[in-house]
């Protein structure tokens, strides 16, 4: 087998819920991981259990008081389920017994969502939401009209958003998935908020960097040469800050992206329907939450669009300098063919004068000698003799000048 196959398998069993049935108080917490504290809340809370029925590196399911509690390990935050089954002598809005309050405040800047629903049967409930302590609020009927899910999505003065579930015919397995489901909206949507703050404070950033491409761009549009070293520094500190601001952001917005998807594909599990005039707990939300999400996608966009921007000026610049450069190529190209051709035309001038001086030379040996014939006796004085040699002899150097030019022009 490979080594993975138990892990890649086990995968499936990975997420488990907590089923039960029964009036209960299911108090969901999710805290954020500062890479310190979270190892040391798991084995805080490993030693409060009264029973480990599950454990592995990722998730256990324990049992803390008597009542069923379950921990999730994720990426980057810690969530915590604990059903507690309501007593008949309890209020509706229980505070979150002992001992988990006391360990959970001690790490209350971690907590990024704290949720609590009750959990009725259809013969306990009122009637009302306003007399759960509801103000306005949005409700659906749930998993084909089993159950009603009731909220105003307004923290308590504790800080939990609360939710009222009224069962009518969930068993079990049913509810506890049905819970699932409730608790991961509320968690994920929390979490992908945390991409709002970041998108808000880089807007001023992104709106100064607009600005200062702006200027470099116009600057390019009216530089001579002289500037294109000033104009490449003004870029490349600009897409040195672009890059510090997308590699900060990034991660944020690609983790906001995927927890909006969770939270409306759970909001479509859900299956809604109305109830009465009361607007439905998936509009509610993803009317509220879609904003924030779209805001946060526009803000990576606009990094998008502010890096092609960069890259395009640049490629500009690049452009502009080559042309340049060609430019330069073809002036000393121009210039090295007039000093060319300057030389060309020296070198004709003194194989002229060199071919002239040579004639004159020979012209005077071949005199020199046939006087020198003459005064030897011959029949023909030496007159004669250069009156009659010295055209061949000068043909002789033509021909010879012109075979030496062809030569030299192929």
């Amino acid at each position: 087998m490979h080594p993975l196959r138990e892990s890649l398998h086990d995968e499936l069993h990975a997420r488990p819920s907590i089923y039960f049935a029964g009036p209960a108080h299911v108090y969901h917490f999710a805290l954020l991981d500062d890479g310190a504290s979270i190892d040391t809340l798991i084995d805080q809370l490993e030693g409060l259990a009264d029973q480990h029925s599950h454990g592995a590196s990722r998730h256990g399911l324990l049992r803390i008081a008597g009542c069923p509690f379950k921990w999730e390990r994720h990426s980057e935050f810690l969530s915590l389920t604990w059903v507690v089954p309501r007593q008949a002598d309890t209020s509706r809005w229980a505070e979150l017994p002992q001992p988990l309050r006391g360990l959970l405040d001690s790490h209350r800047e971690l907590i990024i969502n704290a949720l609590v629903i009750l959990v009725e049967d259809e013969q306990d409930f009122s009637g009302e939401p306003a007399s759960y302590g509801f103000k306005d609020p949005a409700g659906s009927q749930v998993g084909g009209g089993d159950a009603t899910v009731w909220s105003d999505f307004r923290l308590s003065a504790q800080g939990f958003n609360r939710m009222l579930l009224v069962n009518r015919g969930l068993n079990a397995y049913r509810l506890g998935r049905m819970i699932r489901r409730l608790l991961e909206i509320e968690t994920y949507r929390m979490l992908a908020s945390l991409g709002l703050p970041a998108a808000q404070e880089l807007a001023a950033t992104l709106q100064e960097l607009d600005r200062q491409l702006i200027r470099v761009a116009e600057r390019n549009a009216g530089a001579d040469n002289s500037e294109a070293k000033a104009l490449l520094d003004s870029l490349t500190e600009l897409s040195a800050r672009l890059m510090r601001c997308s590699a900060t952001c990034r991660p944020r917005f690609s983790a906001t992206a995927a927890y909006a998807q969770i939270v409306f594909e759970r909001i479509g599990e859900l299956r809604e329907s109305h109830v009465g005039g009361s607007q439905r707990l998936g509009v509610f939300i993803e009317r509220r939450f879609k904003p924030s999400v779209r805001y946060c996608a526009a803000t990576e966009q606009r990094l998008d669009r502010l890096a092609g921007g960069i890259a395009n000026l640049g490629e500009l610049l690049q452009a502009k300098a080559q042309v340049e450069v060609e430019e330069q190529n073809s002036k000393i190209l121009e210039s090295l063919n007039a000093r060319s051709n300057t030389q060309l035309k020296i070198q004709k001038a003194v194989e002229g004068f060199s071919l002239i001086a040579i004639s004159y030379y020979l012209i005077g040996l071949l005199k020199m000698t046939l006087e020198g014939l003459g005064a030897l006796g011959s029949p023909l004085s030496g007159k004669v003799l250069f009156a009659l040699l010295a055209p061949l002899f000068v043909l002789t150097l033509v021909l010879m000048a012109r075979r030496l030019k062809q030569a030299a022009q192929h």
